[in-house]
C-alpha cells in the first residue's frame, strides 16, 4: 500500500489581537520519500512581543532542516540536532534583546515508513486516535498547581540545557493524529475531544451524522477551533490533524526498532507453535542464524522462519544485520527483481503479529543447486546455460538497485518446482545502509571469493600481492562467484580448488578450461567461463548484462580467448628457479667427473 496521508490545520487569534501560535507541515521532495513527512505546532510566549517570532522560526527551521539531515540518522536524532540548534540560536537572541524575549512550546510529529516519532516541549499536545481510543502522547511541562498551570517549566529559548521528550511507535492505517495548542485542549474535555475526532477517523463506523461521511483533516481542525471558542477559550487556538490512509514499506529504521524491541525466540523443537506457526523441521543452524520450516495452523501453508541462534540473542550487531536483511528483502520485493527473491511476510492473515524477532519467508518446493550436485544430479549443458543466464539477469537487476549479494554459490541458488531460479540469503549483502561491522566483515564463501578480496593484485598476469591491501567487494565480485558456480556446474570441480574457511584463496596459475574436465563443453563456453573467473580483474566481465549477452550470443559471436601470460609474468621467480636448476646440474656433473672419470 502506498504511503498516503491527509493533513489539515486551522489557526485563529481568537479573542487576542495577535496570533502567536504557528503550525506547519512539509512533505518530502521527489527522491526523499524515505524521509517521510513532518508536521509541527508551536505556541509562542510573549515577553515584549517576541513570542510570535519564536514560534514561527522554531517551526519553520524544524520542518525545513529535517529534510537536510542524513537519511541514515534515526528520526529522533535528526529532530534533536535541529531543536537544540534552534534553542541555542533563540537563547542567544533573547540574551541580546533583553528585556524583550521570545519563548515557545513545540510539538513535532514525523511519519516515516511504518513508524511515527514525536518531539515535545511545553504544553502543546499530541493525541493519537486508534481503534476508537484516544491516547494523549505528550505530557504538559507546566507547574503542577491549579493556580499556576499556565506557567511553563520547559520551553524553547529559555535554557541552554533544554530537555526534549521523545516518543516513537508503530504506524497503522486508520491512525488519526491531532496536535493542539493549549487554547483548544484546555477547553475541551477528553470525552468531548474523542467524540469530535472519531468523526474524521478513517475506517471507523462513526461518521458525521449530518452528512453520513467522515470528516477530512481540514474540516476536523476547523471544527475543533469552533468548539473551543464556543466553550469560552480566550487564547489563540490552533489544531493540526493528520489522517493516515496508507503506509509505505518498512524502513531500515523500522526494522532496527523491531529488532531492538522484540526478543529472539528460544530454541524451537518440532511441534512447537510460535504465533500460530507450527515447527515441522529444522532446516539449518549455522551457530549464528537458525532456519525452521513452519506450517501456518490456519492455511496449512509452509513457510521458512529465520531467526538468530539463542546464543546470539544479545548481540546488537547480529540483530542489526538480520534487521538489514529484512529491510533489503522488502526493498527487493518492490523492485523489478522481485521474482528472483523469496517473499518476506510481516504477518499472516488471521494470525497475531510477531511476538518475537524473526523473518518469515515463503517456502518453495525444489532444491538448491548444491543439493543437486550433492545427489549427483549434474544438470545438462542446456540446463546449466539456462540457469547461468537467469542468475546473470537477476544479478543485473540486483546491481541496478545498488545491492551486492556477496555470497553467490550453488547453495544460495534455488531451483523451484515452479521453474523459477531464486537467489537466497541476503544476510551479508551490501546496500550502502548496512551496519559498519557488516561492511568490514570478510563475508562470503572462500572458494567463491575473487582474488582482490584476498589482497591479490594482478598486472598483466603477474602477481603483485606482497603488500597489497584487500579490496572491498563490488558487482564484479558477484560475477566472479557466478563464474565459479558455472565452472562447478559444468565440471563438478572448482577452478582454483576448494578453500577452507581458515585459508586464503590460491590464485597462482590460470584454471584449466572446463572442456578439459567435460568434453561436452563447447569452446565458446570455455572462453566465457575463463573470462568470468580470470585472475586479473580487468579481464573479467564488468557488468552482469555483459556476461548475459555473451551467454546469449553463444557460438554465433564467440568471445576471443584470453591470452595466457608469459611464464616470466605469471611467476617472476622463474629466472631464479632456472638458475638454481642449472647450478644443480653443473654441480652434479662436477661431482660425477671427480668421482668416476680417471685422473
Amino acid at each position: 500500500m502506498a504511503f498516503e496521508i491527509d493533513i489539515g490545520f486551522a489557526t485563529l487569534a481568537g479573542r487576542k489581537n495577535i496570533n502567536e501560535d504557528f503550525c506547519a507541515a512539509m512533505l518530502p521532495e521527489p527522491g526523499q520519500e524515505s524521509m517521510g513527512s513532518i508536521v509541527a505546532i508551536a505556541d509562542g510566549v510573549s515577553q515584549g512581543g517576541m513570542g510570535k517570532e519564536a514560534a514561527q522560526t522554531t517551526v519553520t527551521s524544524l520542518v525545513r532542516d529535517y529534510f537536510a539531515t542524513p537519511e541514515t540518522w534515526d528520526t529522533t536524532v535528526a529532530l534533536d540536532r535541529i531543536i537544540r540548534a534552534q534553542n541555542a540560536w533563540l537563547l542567544a537572541q533573547n540574551q541580546r534583546r533583553r528585556p524583550q524575549s521570545g519563548l515557545t512550546t513545540l510539538t513535532a510529529l514525523v511519519l516515516r515508513g511504518q513508524s511515527w516519532s514525536l518531539a515535545h516541549v511545553g504544553d502543546t499536545r499530541a493525541y493519537l486516535l486508534r481503534a476508537g481510543e484516544l491516547l494523549q502522547l505528550t505530557t504538559d511541562h507546566v507547574v503542577d498547581h491549579p493556580d499556576f498551570s499556565h506557567q511553563l517549566l520547559r520551553s524553547v529559548g529559555a535554557d541552554s540545557a533544554l530537555v526534549v521528550d521523545y516518543d516513537q511507535g508503530e504506524l497503522r492505517v486508520g491512525d488519526l493524529f491531532v496536535l493542539l495548542s493549549d487554547g483548544v485542549h484546555n477547553q475541551l474535555t477528553h470525552k468531548r475531544l474523542l467524540s469530535l475526532c472519531v468523526r474524521a477517523a478513517p475506517g471507523l463506523a462513526l461518521a458525521n451524522s449530518q452528512t453520513g461521511a467522515a470528516l477530512g483533516a481540514r474540516e476536523l481542525s476547523a471544527l475543533l477551533l469552533d468548539q473551543a471558542l464556543a466553550a469560552g477559550s480566550s487564547d489563540n487556538v490552533t489544531a493540526l490533524v493528520v489522517r493516515v490512509l496508507g503506509i509505505d514499506a518498512a524502513t531500515l529504521q523500522d526494522e532496527n526498532h523491531k529488532a531492538e524491541r522484540l526478543a529472539v525466540p528460544k530454541a524451537l523443537k518440532i511441534g512447537d507453535i510460535l504465533d500460530g506457526l507450527r515447527v515441522t523441521m529444522l532446516v539449518t543452524d549455522s551457530g549464528v542464524n537458525v532456519i525452521y520450516q513452519v506450517r501456518d495452523t490456519l492455511s496449512q501453508r509452509l513457510y521458512a522462519l529465520k531467526t538468530l541462534s539463542p546464543a546470539r540473542a544479545h548481540d546488537p550487531e547480529e540483530r542489526a544485520m538480520l534487521a538489514h536483511e529484512a529491510w533489503l528483502a522488502r526493498r527487493m520485493q518492490s523492485s523489478p527483481a522481485s521474482n528472483e527473491f523469496v517473499t518476506l511476510h510481516d504477518s499472516l492473515p488471521g494470525q497475531p503479529p510477531a511476538s518475537a524477532f524473526y523473518l518469515l519467508y515463503d517456502w518453495h518446493a525444489g532444491e538448491t543447486l548444491q543439493q543437486l550436485l550433492a545427489q549427483g544430479k549434474k544438470p545438462s549443458l542446456a540446463q546449466t546455460l539456462a540457469l547461468a543466464m537467469r542468475c546473470a539477469s537477476a544479478l543485473g537487476r540486483l546491481h541496478r538497485q545498488g545491492v551486492i549479494h556477496r555470497d553467490i554459490k550453488p547453495a544460495n541458488l534455488h531451483q523451484g518446482e515452479d521453474g523459477v531460479l531464486r537467489l537466497l540469503d541476503l544476510g551479508v549483502a551490501l546496500s550502502g545502509r548496512e551496519p559498519a561491522s557488516m561492511r568490514s566483515l570478510h563475508a562470503g564463501t572462500p572458494s567463491y571469493i575473487n582474488p582482490e578480496q584476498w589482497g591479490f593484485a594482478f598486472r598483466a598476469g603477474a602477481i603483485n600481492s606482497s603488500q597489497a591491501q584487500p579490496e572491498p567487494p563490488d558487482a564484479q565480485s558477484d560475477l566472479f562467484a557466478l563464474g565459479v558456480t558455472l565452472y562447478q556446474l559444468l565440471t563438478g570441480k572448482l577452478p582454483y580448488g576448494e578453500v577452507l574457511p581458515y585459508q586464503a584463496g590460491r590464485y597462482y596459475r590460470d584454471p584449466l578450461p572446463p572442456s578439459r574436465h567435460n568434453p561436452e563443453v563447447p569452446i565458446w563456453l570455455n572462453h566465457v567461463v575463463l573470462k568470468a573467473v580470470a585472475r586479473e580483474k580487468r579481464q573479467r566481465f564488468e557488468t552482469a548484462e555483459e556476461m548475459l549477452l555473451a551467454l546469449e550470443r553463444g557460438a554465433s559471436r564467440p568471445l576471443s580467448p584470453l591470452q595466457s601470460a608469459p611464464l616470466l609474468q605469471r611467476d617472476p621467480t622463474t629466472l631464479w628457479k632456472m638458475a638454481l636448476a642449472l647450478s644443480l646440474l653443473l654441480n652434479f656433473l662436477l661431482i660425477y667427473w671427480l668421482i668416476f672419470l680417471p685422473t
